[in-house]
């Protein structure tokens, strides 16, 4: 019964995958979205709109904080997990 309901989750899970990659936008086309206009206000806009002088800093910590958030909280889980796996040795 077990390896039934594992084939069965694992073919729908193909099946979104494959479906997934179909409905993405081919490479080189204009409907990928770091070809949209969010990059040029980014980039001219992230000084007026934060008042931070450097342009990077304001898009990570503005535009991106969420993003940035989580990207940081995977680094310490991952670094939490590896040293518990090293301190039971």
């Amino acid at each position: 019964m077990k390896p039934a309901i594992t084939l069965i989750i694992i073919i729908i899970l193909a099946y979104i995958l494959v479906i997934t990659v179909e409905e993405m936008p081919t490479f080189g086309s204009e409907k990928v979205p770091s070809y949209n206009e969010i990059t040029e206000r980014y980039t001219e806009d992230a000084v007026e709109d934060t008042g931070i002088v450097n342009s990077v800093t304001a898009i990570l910590l503005d535009y991106r904080a969420f993003d940035t958030l989580g990207e940081a909280t995977v680094l310490f889980a991952a670094s939490l997990a590896v040293i518990t796996v090293l301190k039971r040795r």
